[in-house]
């Protein structure tokens, strides 16, 4: 996952824990607009939720930051 993205993550993360509290789920499309202008980035982070994570279609905010985090 590029550098950007990573970001973007963690800045929507940041974003909804400060409005909503820890316990905010997001799934991944929060990190998208609602129109499909990046196919392949969107099937890179789907992958890497889906399939290299197994996460459910919700996770906890903080969780995803984590992961996204440790990722050098």
């Amino acid at each position: 996952m590029n550098e950007e993205m990573k970001q973007k993550i963690i800045t929507v993360c940041n974003d909804k824990i400060a409005k909503k509290g820890t316990n905010v789920g997001l799934s991944f499309y929060a990190f998208f607009a609602n129109k499909n202008d990046n196919p392949e980035l969107l099937m890179e982070v789907a992958t890497w939720w889906i399939q290299t994570h197994k996460l459910n279609h919700f996770e906890k905010a903080l969780k995803i930051k984590e992961l996204v985090s440790s990722i050098h």
